[in-house]
């Protein structure tokens, strides 16, 4: 008998108990909640041949961009590329073959084919999606969604999680007002949805709406939050929403409860510690021996080297609390990415090695070289991943650094170039104010 999921996909290798383990496990993967490892492992254990179990276990791994996460990624497509697989199964599993090798575009162009074909397979319009941010790709973070989406309807399993996909993809192509309806729709079907939150989250930062946005993540915080492994992310938007408006004590409070109160080794996690203390450090905040904890646990991954976007973040702890040493085994790393294969090497090559030089100098009080080596870099930063609210740092560092470099100028242009992009933002106008007054010295 062929066991089937509950969107009538085959599962081979697997049996009904097996496949309960398995449906709960990408649940928990839709939601951003519990503990899906585990409960793919109960499936593995229940049925060690079940060939999309193993590619499920890879992707949760292939997806961190933890260095040490590798070996668990190759080894899930090892095992499942001995098993006997249907063509949409063997699809999965040559994406898993190229996320192991760091091949990132590959494996979401294989995907893409996949869901073009079976546009109901969840997990391949999951792990295609979540390609798509990591390797900065706005436009397919929508249309990988928007193919798959009249397959879809109200009432089918993991309906809530294509919703909040889309609104994620249509915030990043700058469809607002679609991308806030699609992304609420998801959190009222599901208000565990942890995406669809955050989707709604970037629509707001995007829209300066601080108080709106700080409504929106405090309303339902125990459906977000809790035993949710996309709670700092989270907690980490809700403290942007009080950084623009100038709340910094409050940021700081957030820092060290839910976002690095306990202190966290998984790159993700640290990246959003990093982004808001180097932001807080950006506007002459003191946060005390906060970087201390953040770059100890960095500098275990000093030399990585396998995901530059993580490098960026890496450097801002390392700067902020003066190891100098973790930073040049940092740019070392890079280099030799540099020099390796995947995709990495265009991630670092393109915009991580220049932004990270760039976060270097500016610790060195170099102003005038960071400004060189960012000004370049700013329109194709989409190329090393992320979105447009992280990528933001950029250009925040860019506009601190003409100001410390004294160039009266460029201060200028670039805050009214962000007081036009973001007109009601107080952090606009405040860069405003320290432009007219720079020029009038």
């Amino acid at each position: 008998m062929t066991v089937r999921d509950s969107l009538g996909l085959s599962l081979s290798g697997a049996d009904d108990n097996s496949a309960g383990h398995y449906e709960k496990a990408l649940h928990q993967l839709q939601c951003y909640m519990g503990d899906p490892v585990a409960s793919v492992d109960a499936a593995i254990e229940a049925s060690p041949g079940f060939v999309m179990a193993h590619v499920l276990k890879g992707y949760l791994f292939g997806l961190s961009t933890d260095h040490e996460a590798t070996p668990v990624v190759k080894a899930c497509h090892a095992a499942a590329l001995a098993l006997p697989a249907t063509m949409r199964e063997r699809a999965h599993v040559a994406a898993l073959g190229h996320l192991a090798d760091g091949r990132w575009h590959e494996a979401g162009r294989v995907l893409e084919d996949l869901t073009i074909e079976e546009p109901r397979d969840a997990l391949g319009l999951l792990a295609g999606h979540q390609i798509d941010f990591f390797t900065g790709n706005s436009r397919m973070l929508r249309d990988r969604i928007a193919r798959a989406m009249p397959a879809w309807s109200e009432g089918m399993a993991g309906y809530h999680s294509t919703l909040g996909m889309h609104a994620f993809g249509l915030e990043e192509m700058g469809d607002y007002a679609q991308a806030e309806r699609l992304g609420k729709r998801a959190v009222e079907l599901e208000p565990r949805d942890g995406w669809g939150q955050h989707a709604v989250a970037h629509v707001l930062e995007m829209q300066c709406r601080q108080r709106d946005g700080i409504a929106w993540m405090r309303h339902n915080t125990d459906d977000w939050a809790g035993d949710s492994f996309l709670q700092v992310h989270n907690w980490w938007h809700l403290a942007l929403f009080h950084y623009d408006l100038g709340e910094t004590d409050q940021a700081l409070a957030l820092f060290d409860a839910p976002i690095y109160g306990t202190p966290s080794t998984l790159a993700l996690n640290m990246l959003d510690a990093s982004a808001l203390l180097w932001r807080l450090h950006l506007r002459g905040v003191d946060v005390g021996d906060r970087w201390q904890a953040l770059a100890a646990n960095w500098a275990n991954k000093a030399t990585d080297g396998n995901y530059a976007f993580n490098d960026m973040h890496a450097m801002m702890a390392f700067v902020g609390a003066v190891l100098n040493e973790p930073a040049r085994l940092l740019l070392e790393a890079q280099e030799q990415a540099m020099a390796g294969d995947g995709d990495n090497v265009g991630f670092t090559r393109d915009v991580g090695s220049p932004v990270t030089r760039a976060i270097k100098a500016f610790g060195d009080g170099d102003y005038a070289r960071t400004v060189e080596l960012l000004r370049p870099i700013r329109g194709i930063a989409q190329r090393f991943g992320g979105s447009h609210a992280q990528r933001d740092v950029i250009d925040l560092t860019l506009i601190e650094a003409a100001f410390r470099a004294g160039d009266a100028h460029l201060a200028m242009a670039l805050s009214a170039e962000r007081a036009a992009a973001r007109p009601d933002s107080p952090l606009s106008q405040l860069f405003m104010r320290r432009a007219e007054a720079l020029r009038a010295a």
